[in-house]
């Protein structure tokens, strides 16, 4: 992986912002990774730590990219979320605390339950062999 710099909010994009910083959430089935099916390590989208690898990523169909497990469990944290009336767990990056989405016990039960649900405008793809798509 190569050095990243974290980005400075007032860098970020709003949509992202909106979402890392202010714990919001894209639109279903909006954000550009809902879909993909490219090899490679998802990173944060605003300081580069690696969250998830494209190997535990799979269709849901709830609109938002779904994984299995993250790439690191020491890249993440999970935080309780009793916001808007549910209890859920808020999953969030432990390099620069961008909020990335929640983790839920309804994912594949080969795959250990869990579905990792997270913001597409959260994630940057480093795809295999090098090449990335916006950093």
């Amino acid at each position: 992986m190569s050095e990243k710099r974290m980005k400075a909010d007032s860098e970020l994009p709003e949509e992202l912002y909106q979402v890392a910083r202010e714990k919001g959430t894209e639109a279903p089935f909006s954000g550009k990774y809902v879909d993909n099916k490219e090899k490679g390590m998802y990173v944060c989208a605003v300081c580069g730590n690696q969250l998830f690898s494209s190997d535990t990523k799979f269709d849901s169909g709830t609109g938002w990219p779904s994984f299995t497990e993250p790439a690191n469990l020491t890249n993440i944290a999970l935080k309780e979320d009793n916001e808007m009336g549910m209890r859920r767990t808020e999953v969030v990056c432990k390099n620069c605390g961008a909020h990335l989405g929640h983790v839920f016990e309804d994912g594949p039960a080969e795959a250990g339950g869990k579905r990792y649900c997270i913001n597409s405008v959260c994630l940057e793809l480093e795809k295999e062999g090098g090449g990335s798509d916006g950093r």
